[in-house]
């Protein structure tokens, strides 16, 4: 169970990193199962080229060796105590988030966040169209990352709460020209942690992978959480980010008279 402090942190800064929650034979299969598909089928997918993505795993996507690490583990538990008894909807499908060493000697670049559904043609959704597909991230780490610029999962705090309000004096079309170039409330924080720690994220949060400049493959699977009303609520939680998190009312109501 969250305490009052988990979600304080998660309304004001829009993540939350809770430690050790994937079993650790669990974690271990997982990656058995990853680099298994690494040495037998390699990279691979439909059309590689026009999306111009690095793909691995394929066949594990919807496996349950992945899909049970969110399904099967009080991660879901989790997410349901934010989004409401009944609200998650079990993840059918995973992304396996793997991010290979740079060359040797290579020098890290700053991490350049984003949010997630913005159509640039080459991603599988056309430009100009945007999509908000899930309500969180969750994150699960399969190996640990201990420092730094080692493929991290990064969080751009508070810029979930900062788009609410942009999007509110704006407009949430303004998507449609892509990612916008603003100045978000603070700088990219790079997450460590163990194998088998969750990292839970608001989905109006910017957030992207950190460089790998260490010797290791960071091995993580991503699960975009959707409430059951996620198609009914829409494009209206760009300006409502609370309205499919009732979980979170109380700290909302609490921090928002504060």
């Amino acid at each position: 169970m969250l305490s009052r402090v988990q979600k304080r942190f998660f309304f004001e800064e829009g993540y939350i990193k809770i430690p050790g929650v994937v079993p650790q034979i669990m974690v271990d299969a997982a990656r058995h199962a990853m680099n298994h598909s690494i040495g037998s089928a390699g990279k691979q997918g439909e059309d590689l080229e026009k999306y111009r993505i690095a793909a691995y795993g394929n066949e594990l996507k919807n496996a349950p060796v992945l899909t049970d690490l969110f399904n099967k583990t009080p991660v879901f538990g989790i997410t349901e105590e934010l989004l409401g008894e009944g609200n998650v909807q079990p993840c059918g499908g995973a992304q396996v988030a793997l991010r290979f060493p740079g060359e040797l000697g290579g020098d890290p670049s700053e991490p350049h966040g984003h949010l997630d559904g913005l159509g640039t043609g080459t991603n599988g959704t056309p430009k100009g169209e945007y999509v908000r597909g899930f309500t969180a991230l969750a994150v699960v780490y399969l190996a640990d990352v201990e420092e730094p610029y080692r493929g991290n999962f990064t969080v751009w705090p508070k810029s979930h709460r900062f788009f609410q309000t942009h999007f509110q004096q704006v407009g949430h079309e303004i998507l449609a020209e892509g990612m916008p170039r603003v100045e978000l409330p603070e700088g990219p924080v790079q997450m460590t942690g163990q194998a088998g720690d969750v990292i839970l994220t608001h989905h109006q949060l910017v957030h992207t992978a950190a460089p790998n400049v260490g010797p290791d493959v960071r091995y993580a699977t991503i699960f975009r959480v959707r409430h059951a009303d996620i198609d009914t609520v829409g494009k209206d939680a760009y300006t409502d980010i609370w309205r499919e998190w009732p979980g979170m009312s109380e700290a909302v109501e609490e921090l928002q008279e504060a």
